[in-house]
Protein backbone atom coordinates (compact mmCIF):
# COMPACT_ATOMS: atom_id res chain seq x y z
CA UNK A 1 0.00 0.00 0.00
CA UNK A 2 1.48 3.35 -1.02
CA UNK A 3 1.56 6.44 1.15
CA UNK A 4 -1.23 7.88 -1.00
CA UNK A 5 -3.54 4.96 -0.27
CA UNK A 6 -2.45 4.17 3.29
CA UNK A 7 -5.02 4.43 6.05
CA UNK A 8 -4.62 6.98 8.83
CA UNK A 9 -3.19 5.47 12.00
CA UNK A 10 -6.56 5.73 13.72
CA UNK A 11 -8.19 3.47 11.10
CA UNK A 12 -5.53 0.82 10.49
CA UNK A 13 -7.01 -1.68 12.93
CA UNK A 14 -10.47 -1.57 11.34
CA UNK A 15 -11.76 -4.55 9.36
CA UNK A 16 -11.87 -4.08 5.57
CA UNK A 17 -14.46 -5.21 3.05
CA UNK A 18 -14.58 -5.17 -0.76
CA UNK A 19 -18.17 -4.60 -1.96
CA UNK A 20 -19.61 -6.45 -4.93
CA UNK A 21 -19.97 -4.93 -8.40
CA UNK A 22 -23.29 -3.14 -7.89
CA UNK A 23 -22.47 -2.11 -4.32
CA UNK A 24 -19.10 -0.69 -5.40
CA UNK A 25 -20.90 1.43 -8.00
CA UNK A 26 -23.40 2.53 -5.35
CA UNK A 27 -20.49 3.46 -3.08
CA UNK A 28 -18.90 5.58 -5.79
CA UNK A 29 -22.16 7.39 -6.52
CA UNK A 30 -22.88 7.92 -2.82
CA UNK A 31 -19.41 9.42 -2.31
CA UNK A 32 -19.82 11.58 -5.42
CA UNK A 33 -23.16 12.99 -4.27
CA UNK A 34 -24.99 11.42 -7.21
CA UNK A 35 -27.62 9.70 -5.02
CA UNK A 36 -29.26 12.60 -3.20
CA UNK A 37 -30.70 12.50 -0.61
CA UNK A 38 -28.85 9.29 0.35
CA UNK A 39 -25.69 9.71 2.44
CA UNK A 40 -24.98 6.04 3.02
CA UNK A 41 -26.31 2.50 2.75
CA UNK A 42 -29.91 1.90 3.75
CA UNK A 43 -31.18 0.10 6.84
CA UNK A 44 -33.89 -2.52 7.08
CA UNK A 45 -36.88 -0.17 7.45
CA UNK A 46 -35.87 2.17 4.63
CA UNK A 47 -35.17 -0.83 2.41
CA UNK A 48 -38.56 -2.40 3.12
CA UNK A 49 -40.33 0.90 2.40
CA UNK A 50 -38.43 1.38 -0.88
CA UNK A 51 -39.24 -2.14 -2.05
CA UNK A 52 -42.89 -1.83 -1.06
CA UNK A 53 -43.64 1.67 -2.28
CA UNK A 54 -40.66 3.39 -3.82
CA UNK A 55 -40.17 5.77 -0.88
CA UNK A 56 -37.82 6.07 2.06
CA UNK A 57 -39.23 5.82 5.58
CA UNK A 58 -39.56 9.62 5.73
CA UNK A 59 -41.65 9.65 2.56
CA UNK A 60 -38.90 10.85 0.18
CA UNK A 61 -39.22 9.19 -3.24
CA UNK A 62 -36.41 6.72 -3.96
CA UNK A 63 -36.69 3.84 -6.44
CA UNK A 64 -34.21 1.09 -5.51
CA UNK A 65 -32.70 -0.46 -2.38
CA UNK A 66 -29.09 0.67 -1.89
CA UNK A 67 -27.71 -1.86 0.57
CA UNK A 68 -24.37 -3.37 1.52
CA UNK A 69 -24.04 -7.16 1.86
CA UNK A 70 -21.30 -8.35 4.21
CA UNK A 71 -20.10 -11.56 5.82
CA UNK A 72 -21.61 -12.20 9.24
CA UNK A 73 -18.25 -11.66 10.98
CA UNK A 74 -18.37 -7.95 10.11
CA UNK A 75 -21.71 -7.35 11.81
CA UNK A 76 -20.18 -6.85 15.24
CA UNK A 77 -17.98 -3.89 14.28
CA UNK A 78 -18.78 -0.20 14.71
CA UNK A 79 -16.71 0.90 11.70
CA UNK A 80 -15.67 -0.90 8.51
CA UNK A 81 -13.25 0.25 5.80
CA UNK A 82 -14.70 -0.19 2.30
CA UNK A 83 -12.10 -0.77 -0.39
CA UNK A 84 -11.91 -1.33 -4.14
CA UNK A 85 -10.94 -4.71 -5.70
CA UNK A 86 -7.25 -3.74 -5.57
CA UNK A 87 -7.47 -3.13 -1.82
CA UNK A 88 -7.42 0.68 -2.02
CA UNK A 89 -9.47 2.13 0.87
CA UNK A 90 -12.28 4.36 -0.37
CA UNK A 91 -14.44 5.12 2.65
CA UNK A 92 -15.21 4.28 6.27
CA UNK A 93 -18.71 3.07 7.03
CA UNK A 94 -19.97 3.98 10.50
CA UNK A 95 -22.39 1.17 11.24
CA UNK A 96 -25.85 2.35 12.26
CA UNK A 97 -27.52 -1.03 11.85
CA UNK A 98 -26.57 -4.63 11.13
CA UNK A 99 -29.57 -6.45 9.72
CA UNK A 100 -30.53 -9.64 7.96
CA UNK A 101 -32.22 -9.58 4.57
CA UNK A 102 -35.37 -11.71 4.92
CA UNK A 103 -35.32 -12.65 1.22
CA UNK A 104 -31.79 -14.07 1.18
CA UNK A 105 -30.89 -14.44 4.89
CA UNK A 106 -27.71 -12.54 4.08
CA UNK A 107 -26.33 -9.86 6.40
CA UNK A 108 -26.39 -6.13 5.57
CA UNK A 109 -24.76 -3.09 7.13
CA UNK A 110 -26.33 0.37 7.09
CA UNK A 111 -24.78 3.70 7.94
CA UNK A 112 -23.12 6.90 6.80
CA UNK A 113 -19.84 7.17 4.89
CA UNK A 114 -16.64 9.07 5.51
CA UNK A 115 -14.74 9.39 2.19
CA UNK A 116 -11.04 8.55 2.18
CA UNK A 117 -10.18 9.02 -1.48
CA UNK A 118 -11.91 9.20 -4.84
CA UNK A 119 -12.37 5.82 -6.57
CA UNK A 120 -9.88 5.30 -9.39
CA UNK A 121 -10.91 1.96 -10.86
CA UNK A 122 -12.67 1.14 -14.12
CA UNK A 123 -12.33 2.21 -17.76
CA UNK A 124 -12.35 5.87 -18.84
CA UNK A 125 -12.08 7.00 -15.26
CA UNK A 126 -10.47 10.26 -16.42
CA UNK A 127 -13.82 11.21 -17.99
CA UNK A 128 -15.82 10.65 -14.83
CA UNK A 129 -16.94 13.66 -12.87
CA UNK A 130 -18.74 14.27 -9.62
CA UNK A 131 -21.92 16.29 -10.07
CA UNK A 132 -20.31 19.31 -8.38
CA UNK A 133 -17.45 19.23 -10.92
CA UNK A 134 -19.71 19.86 -13.92
CA UNK A 135 -20.34 23.36 -15.18
CA UNK A 136 -24.11 23.83 -15.14
CA UNK A 137 -25.66 25.59 -18.16
CA UNK A 138 -27.97 28.52 -17.55
CA UNK A 139 -30.83 26.88 -19.42
CA UNK A 140 -32.26 23.38 -19.74
CA UNK A 141 -30.00 20.33 -19.77
CA UNK A 142 -31.18 17.14 -21.48
CA UNK A 143 -29.64 13.94 -20.10
CA UNK A 144 -29.28 10.80 -22.21
CA UNK A 145 -28.54 7.96 -19.76
CA UNK A 146 -27.86 4.88 -21.85
CA UNK A 147 -26.36 1.41 -21.86
CA UNK A 148 -26.48 1.28 -25.67
CA UNK A 149 -24.69 3.21 -28.45
CA UNK A 150 -26.58 6.00 -30.22
CA UNK A 151 -27.39 5.06 -33.78
CA UNK A 152 -28.57 7.47 -36.49
CA UNK A 153 -32.19 7.23 -35.34
CA UNK A 154 -31.39 8.06 -31.71
CA UNK A 155 -29.00 10.84 -32.73
CA UNK A 156 -31.76 12.48 -34.74
CA UNK A 157 -34.22 12.15 -31.87
CA UNK A 158 -31.74 13.67 -29.40
CA UNK A 159 -31.14 16.65 -31.68
CA UNK A 160 -34.88 17.16 -32.20
CA UNK A 161 -35.76 17.05 -28.50
CA UNK A 162 -32.79 19.25 -27.52
CA UNK A 163 -33.77 21.84 -30.11
CA UNK A 164 -37.38 21.82 -28.93
CA UNK A 165 -36.31 22.32 -25.31
CA UNK A 166 -33.51 24.75 -26.14
CA UNK A 167 -31.30 22.43 -24.10
CA UNK A 168 -27.67 21.42 -23.91
CA UNK A 169 -27.01 17.67 -23.94
CA UNK A 170 -25.35 15.50 -21.30
CA UNK A 171 -24.68 11.90 -22.33
CA UNK A 172 -24.31 9.54 -19.37
CA UNK A 173 -22.89 6.15 -20.45
CA UNK A 174 -24.06 3.73 -17.76
CA UNK A 175 -21.11 1.50 -16.94
CA UNK A 176 -21.25 -1.97 -15.51
CA UNK A 177 -22.28 -3.99 -18.55
CA UNK A 178 -20.24 -6.41 -20.61
CA UNK A 179 -18.48 -3.93 -22.91
CA UNK A 180 -18.05 -0.63 -21.10
CA UNK A 181 -15.02 0.47 -23.11
CA UNK A 182 -16.75 -0.08 -26.45
CA UNK A 183 -19.86 1.79 -25.23
CA UNK A 184 -17.90 4.86 -24.19
CA UNK A 185 -15.82 4.86 -27.38
CA UNK A 186 -18.98 4.58 -29.48
CA UNK A 187 -20.59 7.54 -27.68
CA UNK A 188 -17.45 9.66 -27.93
CA UNK A 189 -17.32 8.87 -31.66
CA UNK A 190 -20.74 10.47 -32.28
CA UNK A 191 -20.26 13.53 -30.07
CA UNK A 192 -19.80 15.65 -33.20
CA UNK A 193 -23.27 14.53 -34.35
CA UNK A 194 -24.85 15.92 -31.17
CA UNK A 195 -25.66 19.57 -30.46
CA UNK A 196 -22.67 21.82 -29.80
CA UNK A 197 -21.28 21.59 -26.30
CA UNK A 198 -22.57 18.06 -25.62
CA UNK A 199 -20.67 16.36 -22.78
CA UNK A 200 -20.00 12.66 -22.21
CA UNK A 201 -19.65 11.68 -18.54
CA UNK A 202 -19.48 7.94 -17.72
CA UNK A 203 -21.44 6.90 -14.65
CA UNK A 204 -21.03 3.56 -12.81
CA UNK A 205 -24.58 2.21 -12.77
CA UNK A 206 -24.67 -1.56 -13.46
CA UNK A 207 -27.95 -3.31 -14.24
CA UNK A 208 -29.68 -4.50 -11.05
CA UNK A 209 -31.48 -7.69 -10.26
CA UNK A 210 -34.85 -6.07 -9.66
CA UNK A 211 -38.45 -7.20 -9.88
CA UNK A 212 -38.93 -4.48 -12.48
CA UNK A 213 -40.48 -6.06 -15.55
CA UNK A 214 -41.72 -2.74 -16.94
CA UNK A 215 -38.48 -0.89 -16.14
CA UNK A 216 -40.09 1.74 -13.89
CA UNK A 217 -37.52 1.55 -11.10
CA UNK A 218 -34.59 1.54 -13.53
CA UNK A 219 -35.91 4.60 -15.36
CA UNK A 220 -36.57 6.38 -12.06
CA UNK A 221 -33.03 5.67 -10.87
CA UNK A 222 -31.64 7.09 -14.11
CA UNK A 223 -33.76 10.19 -13.55
CA UNK A 224 -32.45 10.64 -9.99
CA UNK A 225 -28.83 10.32 -11.13
CA UNK A 226 -29.39 12.62 -14.10
CA UNK A 227 -30.99 15.22 -11.82
CA UNK A 228 -28.00 15.02 -9.48
CA UNK A 229 -25.80 15.89 -12.47
CA UNK A 230 -27.88 18.98 -13.13
CA UNK A 231 -30.17 17.65 -15.84
CA UNK A 232 -33.56 19.31 -16.14
CA UNK A 233 -34.95 16.55 -18.42
CA UNK A 234 -34.21 12.88 -19.07
CA UNK A 235 -34.66 11.39 -22.54
CA UNK A 236 -36.35 7.98 -22.60
CA UNK A 237 -36.66 5.57 -25.49
CA UNK A 238 -39.87 5.82 -27.50
CA UNK A 239 -40.71 2.25 -26.40
CA UNK A 240 -40.75 3.55 -22.81
CA UNK A 241 -43.62 5.96 -23.38
CA UNK A 242 -46.00 4.06 -21.10
CA UNK A 243 -43.38 3.66 -18.38
CA UNK A 244 -42.49 7.36 -18.53
CA UNK A 245 -46.14 8.29 -18.14
CA UNK A 246 -46.58 6.03 -15.12
CA UNK A 247 -43.57 7.45 -13.26
CA UNK A 248 -44.25 11.10 -14.10
CA UNK A 249 -45.43 12.00 -10.59
CA UNK A 250 -42.49 10.32 -8.83
CA UNK A 251 -39.64 11.36 -11.12
CA UNK A 252 -37.40 14.21 -9.91
CA UNK A 253 -37.24 15.67 -13.45
CA UNK A 254 -39.52 15.32 -16.47
CA UNK A 255 -38.92 12.20 -18.57
CA UNK A 256 -39.21 13.12 -22.24
CA UNK A 257 -40.22 10.58 -24.87
CA UNK A 258 -39.28 11.43 -28.48
CA UNK A 259 -41.75 11.06 -31.31
CA UNK A 260 -41.28 7.94 -33.46
CA UNK A 261 -38.64 8.16 -36.18
CA UNK A 262 -37.97 5.87 -39.16
CA UNK A 263 -35.70 5.70 -42.18
CA UNK A 264 -37.19 7.37 -45.25
CA UNK A 265 -36.01 5.20 -48.13
CA UNK A 266 -37.15 7.81 -50.66
CA UNK A 267 -34.80 10.58 -49.52
CA UNK A 268 -32.45 8.25 -47.57
CA UNK A 269 -32.60 10.02 -44.21
CA UNK A 270 -33.97 9.34 -40.76
CA UNK A 271 -36.88 11.58 -39.88
CA UNK A 272 -40.12 11.64 -37.86
CA UNK A 273 -42.54 8.97 -39.05
CA UNK A 274 -45.27 11.60 -39.38
CA UNK A 275 -43.29 13.22 -42.22
CA UNK A 276 -42.77 10.01 -44.24
CA UNK A 277 -45.06 8.51 -46.82
CA UNK A 278 -46.13 5.09 -45.48
CA UNK A 279 -44.72 3.18 -48.47
CA UNK A 280 -41.34 4.91 -48.01
CA UNK A 281 -40.77 3.68 -44.44
CA UNK A 282 -37.89 1.20 -44.42
CA UNK A 283 -38.03 -1.56 -41.83
CA UNK A 284 -35.69 -0.87 -38.92
CA UNK A 285 -32.72 -3.13 -38.26
CA UNK A 286 -33.90 -5.17 -35.28
CA UNK A 287 -31.64 -6.11 -32.37
CA UNK A 288 -31.85 -9.74 -33.52
CA UNK A 289 -30.88 -8.90 -37.10
CA UNK A 290 -28.03 -6.69 -35.89
CA UNK A 291 -26.77 -9.59 -33.76
CA UNK A 292 -26.89 -11.94 -36.76
CA UNK A 293 -24.81 -9.55 -38.88
CA UNK A 294 -22.21 -9.19 -36.14
CA UNK A 295 -22.11 -12.94 -35.49
CA UNK A 296 -21.36 -13.56 -39.17
CA UNK A 297 -18.88 -10.69 -39.46
CA UNK A 298 -20.99 -8.90 -42.07
CA UNK A 299 -20.91 -5.09 -42.35
CA UNK A 300 -23.49 -3.00 -40.51
CA UNK A 301 -25.29 -0.78 -43.04
CA UNK A 302 -24.30 2.88 -43.00
CA UNK A 303 -27.94 4.00 -43.08
CA UNK A 304 -28.40 2.39 -39.65
CA UNK A 305 -25.37 3.65 -37.72
CA UNK A 306 -22.22 5.73 -38.29
CA UNK A 307 -19.13 3.69 -39.31
CA UNK A 308 -17.31 4.52 -36.05
CA UNK A 309 -20.17 3.02 -34.04
CA UNK A 310 -20.31 -0.04 -36.31
CA UNK A 311 -16.60 -0.58 -35.66
CA UNK A 312 -17.14 -0.52 -31.89
CA UNK A 313 -20.07 -2.93 -32.19
CA UNK A 314 -17.78 -5.34 -34.04
CA UNK A 315 -15.15 -5.01 -31.30
CA UNK A 316 -17.71 -5.72 -28.57
CA UNK A 317 -19.27 -8.62 -30.49
CA UNK A 318 -16.73 -10.19 -32.86
CA UNK A 319 -17.81 -12.79 -35.44
CA UNK A 320 -18.48 -16.12 -33.80
CA UNK A 321 -15.55 -17.81 -35.54
CA UNK A 322 -13.22 -15.23 -33.92
CA UNK A 323 -15.00 -14.86 -30.58
CA UNK A 324 -13.64 -16.25 -27.34
CA UNK A 325 -15.28 -19.53 -26.38
CA UNK A 326 -15.28 -21.95 -23.47
CA UNK A 327 -16.34 -25.55 -24.10
CA UNK A 328 -17.04 -26.99 -20.65
CA UNK A 329 -17.31 -30.78 -20.31
CA UNK A 330 -18.95 -32.20 -17.19
CA UNK A 331 -19.57 -35.79 -16.18
CA UNK A 332 -18.66 -38.62 -13.85
CA UNK A 333 -15.14 -39.90 -13.41
CA UNK A 334 -14.51 -42.36 -16.24
CA UNK A 335 -17.26 -40.94 -18.43
CA UNK A 336 -14.80 -40.13 -21.22
CA UNK A 337 -14.86 -36.35 -20.90
CA UNK A 338 -11.06 -35.97 -20.73
CA UNK A 339 -10.61 -38.16 -23.81
CA UNK A 340 -13.18 -36.21 -25.80
CA UNK A 341 -11.81 -32.87 -24.57
CA UNK A 342 -8.27 -33.80 -25.64
CA UNK A 343 -9.54 -34.95 -29.00
CA UNK A 344 -11.45 -31.71 -29.48
CA UNK A 345 -8.38 -29.65 -28.59
CA UNK A 346 -6.27 -31.61 -31.09
CA UNK A 347 -8.89 -31.23 -33.81
CA UNK A 348 -9.15 -27.45 -33.33
CA UNK A 349 -5.35 -27.06 -33.29
CA UNK A 350 -5.11 -29.08 -36.51
CA UNK A 351 -7.63 -26.78 -38.20
CA UNK A 352 -5.70 -23.69 -37.09
CA UNK A 353 -6.91 -20.12 -36.70
CA UNK A 354 -7.70 -20.36 -32.98
CA UNK A 355 -5.64 -20.36 -29.80
CA UNK A 356 -6.68 -23.47 -27.86
CA UNK A 357 -6.07 -24.14 -24.14
CA UNK A 358 -7.00 -27.44 -22.49
CA UNK A 359 -7.85 -27.32 -18.77
CA UNK A 360 -8.16 -30.98 -17.84
CA UNK A 361 -9.58 -31.73 -14.39
CA UNK A 362 -6.69 -33.93 -13.18
CA UNK A 363 -4.02 -31.55 -14.48
CA UNK A 364 -5.70 -28.54 -12.87
CA UNK A 365 -5.92 -30.45 -9.58
CA UNK A 366 -2.16 -31.05 -9.60
CA UNK A 367 -1.16 -27.51 -10.56
CA UNK A 368 -3.78 -24.80 -10.08
CA UNK A 369 -5.59 -26.44 -7.17
CA UNK A 370 -2.84 -28.38 -5.40
CA UNK A 371 -3.69 -28.81 -1.73
CA UNK A 372 -7.46 -28.66 -2.12
CA UNK A 373 -9.53 -31.50 -0.70
CA UNK A 374 -12.64 -33.07 -2.19
CA UNK A 375 -15.02 -31.36 0.21
CA UNK A 376 -17.86 -29.48 -1.42
CA UNK A 377 -16.28 -26.12 -0.57
CA UNK A 378 -12.94 -27.11 -2.11
CA UNK A 379 -14.59 -28.67 -5.15
CA UNK A 380 -16.48 -25.45 -5.75
CA UNK A 381 -13.27 -23.45 -5.34
CA UNK A 382 -11.52 -25.70 -7.85
CA UNK A 383 -14.28 -25.17 -10.43
CA UNK A 384 -14.29 -21.41 -9.81
CA UNK A 385 -10.55 -21.34 -10.46
CA UNK A 386 -11.05 -23.23 -13.70
CA UNK A 387 -13.86 -20.83 -14.61
CA UNK A 388 -11.70 -17.80 -13.90
CA UNK A 389 -8.86 -19.06 -16.11
CA UNK A 390 -11.33 -20.07 -18.83
CA UNK A 391 -12.96 -16.63 -18.72
CA UNK A 392 -9.59 -14.92 -19.14
CA UNK A 393 -8.75 -17.15 -22.12
CA UNK A 394 -12.17 -16.41 -23.58
CA UNK A 395 -11.81 -12.67 -22.92
CA UNK A 396 -8.77 -12.61 -25.18
CA UNK A 397 -10.41 -14.49 -28.03
CA UNK A 398 -9.09 -17.97 -27.30
CA UNK A 399 -10.84 -21.30 -26.94
CA UNK A 400 -10.78 -22.81 -23.45
CA UNK A 401 -11.64 -26.51 -23.21
CA UNK A 402 -12.40 -27.61 -19.65
CA UNK A 403 -12.94 -31.18 -18.46
CA UNK A 404 -13.56 -31.36 -14.71
CA UNK A 405 -16.25 -33.47 -13.05
CA UNK A 406 -18.00 -30.26 -11.89
CA UNK A 407 -20.76 -32.13 -10.06
CA UNK A 408 -22.76 -29.16 -8.74
CA UNK A 409 -25.16 -27.27 -10.99
CA UNK A 410 -24.96 -23.97 -9.08
CA UNK A 411 -21.18 -23.83 -9.49
CA UNK A 412 -21.46 -24.62 -13.20
CA UNK A 413 -23.95 -21.76 -13.44
CA UNK A 414 -21.41 -19.47 -11.78
CA UNK A 415 -18.79 -20.44 -14.36
CA UNK A 416 -21.29 -19.86 -17.18
CA UNK A 417 -21.93 -16.34 -15.87
CA UNK A 418 -18.20 -15.60 -15.58
CA UNK A 419 -17.48 -16.72 -19.12
CA UNK A 420 -20.63 -15.31 -20.71
CA UNK A 421 -19.67 -11.83 -19.50
CA UNK A 422 -16.68 -11.89 -21.87
CA UNK A 423 -17.53 -14.43 -24.59
CA UNK A 424 -19.49 -17.59 -25.34
CA UNK A 425 -20.05 -20.73 -23.26
CA UNK A 426 -20.98 -24.24 -24.40
CA UNK A 427 -21.81 -26.96 -21.87
CA UNK A 428 -21.30 -30.60 -22.89
CA UNK A 429 -22.71 -33.24 -20.53
CA UNK A 430 -20.82 -36.50 -20.96
CA UNK A 431 -23.71 -38.55 -19.65
CA UNK A 432 -22.13 -41.99 -19.63
CA UNK A 433 -24.03 -44.14 -17.06
CA UNK A 434 -22.44 -44.88 -13.71
CA UNK A 435 -22.30 -48.61 -14.46
CA UNK A 436 -20.19 -48.01 -17.58
CA UNK A 437 -17.93 -45.53 -15.78
CA UNK A 438 -17.39 -48.08 -13.03
CA UNK A 439 -16.64 -50.83 -15.58
CA UNK A 440 -13.92 -48.66 -17.13
CA UNK A 441 -12.38 -47.85 -13.74
CA UNK A 442 -8.70 -48.19 -14.70
CA UNK A 443 -7.50 -46.43 -11.52
CA UNK A 444 -9.65 -48.51 -9.19
CA UNK A 445 -11.25 -45.36 -7.75
CA UNK A 446 -14.82 -46.64 -7.75
CA UNK A 447 -13.79 -49.85 -5.98
CA UNK A 448 -12.01 -47.85 -3.31
CA UNK A 449 -15.01 -45.53 -2.95
CA UNK A 450 -17.40 -48.47 -2.49
CA UNK A 451 -15.03 -49.88 0.08
CA UNK A 452 -15.19 -46.59 1.97
CA UNK A 453 -11.56 -45.76 1.31
CA UNK A 454 -12.37 -42.58 -0.67
CA UNK A 455 -14.95 -40.34 1.02
CA UNK A 456 -17.14 -37.91 -0.90
CA UNK A 457 -16.67 -39.65 -4.25
CA UNK A 458 -19.01 -38.37 -6.97
CA UNK A 459 -21.61 -40.91 -7.97
CA UNK A 460 -21.04 -43.13 -4.94
CA UNK A 461 -20.95 -41.16 -1.70
CA UNK A 462 -21.46 -37.69 -3.16
CA UNK A 463 -24.12 -36.59 -5.66
CA UNK A 464 -23.73 -35.60 -9.30
CA UNK A 465 -26.31 -32.98 -10.29
CA UNK A 466 -27.18 -33.34 -13.97
CA UNK A 467 -27.37 -30.14 -16.05
CA UNK A 468 -30.68 -28.38 -15.58
CA UNK A 469 -31.86 -25.48 -17.77
CA UNK A 470 -33.41 -23.83 -14.70
CA UNK A 471 -30.16 -23.90 -12.70
CA UNK A 472 -27.06 -23.95 -14.89
CA UNK A 473 -28.57 -23.25 -18.29
CA UNK A 474 -28.70 -26.91 -19.30
CA UNK A 475 -26.42 -28.88 -21.60
CA UNK A 476 -25.94 -27.78 -25.20
CA UNK A 477 -24.97 -31.36 -26.04
CA UNK A 478 -25.47 -34.67 -24.24
CA UNK A 479 -22.97 -37.44 -24.98
CA UNK A 480 -23.16 -41.04 -23.81
CA UNK A 481 -19.81 -42.52 -24.76
CA UNK A 482 -20.94 -46.12 -24.15
CA UNK A 483 -20.03 -47.92 -27.39
CA UNK A 484 -18.97 -44.60 -28.96
CA UNK A 485 -15.52 -44.27 -30.46
CA UNK A 486 -13.58 -41.18 -29.30
CA UNK A 487 -13.35 -39.82 -32.85
CA UNK A 488 -17.12 -40.09 -33.24
CA UNK A 489 -17.69 -38.27 -29.95
CA UNK A 490 -15.29 -35.51 -30.97
CA UNK A 491 -17.06 -35.24 -34.31
CA UNK A 492 -20.38 -34.64 -32.55
CA UNK A 493 -18.91 -31.78 -30.51
CA UNK A 494 -17.28 -30.30 -33.63
CA UNK A 495 -20.63 -30.50 -35.43
CA UNK A 496 -22.24 -28.51 -32.59
CA UNK A 497 -19.51 -25.85 -32.79
CA UNK A 498 -19.79 -25.66 -36.58
CA UNK A 499 -23.58 -25.38 -36.43
CA UNK A 500 -23.24 -22.59 -33.83
CA UNK A 501 -20.79 -20.69 -36.04
CA UNK A 502 -17.83 -20.88 -33.65
CA UNK A 503 -15.86 -23.17 -35.93
CA UNK A 504 -15.79 -23.06 -39.70
CA UNK A 505 -16.40 -26.36 -41.48
CA UNK A 506 -13.22 -28.22 -42.39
Amino acid sequence: MTAETALPDTLRDLPAHTPGKVELADLELLLAGAYPPLKGFLGSFDTAMVIAGGRLADGTPWPVPVTLAVPEELTGHEKVVLQDPEGVPLAVLTVAEAWRDPTSSGWRLAGGLEPLRAPAHGPFHRLRRRPDELERPDGPLLAVATREPLHRKQLGQVRQVAERLGARVLVLPLLGGEHDEALVRALLAVRRDLPDGAQVVPVPLPPRDLDDADGERDLLLRAHVAAAYGATHLLADEQQAGTAERIADGAPIPVVVPEPWAYDADVEVWRPVARIEPDHVQAELTRERLGELLDRGEPIPDWFTPPAVAAELAVARPPKHERGLTVFFTGLSGSGKSTVARGLADALIERGGRTVSLLDGDVVRRLLSAGLTFSRADRDLNIRRIGYVAAEITRHGGVAICAPIAPYAATRAEVRRMVSAVGDFVLVHVATPLEECERRDRKGLYAKARAGLIPEFTGISDPYEEPDPAVDGGADLRLDTTGLEPDEAVARVLALLEEGGWVRPA
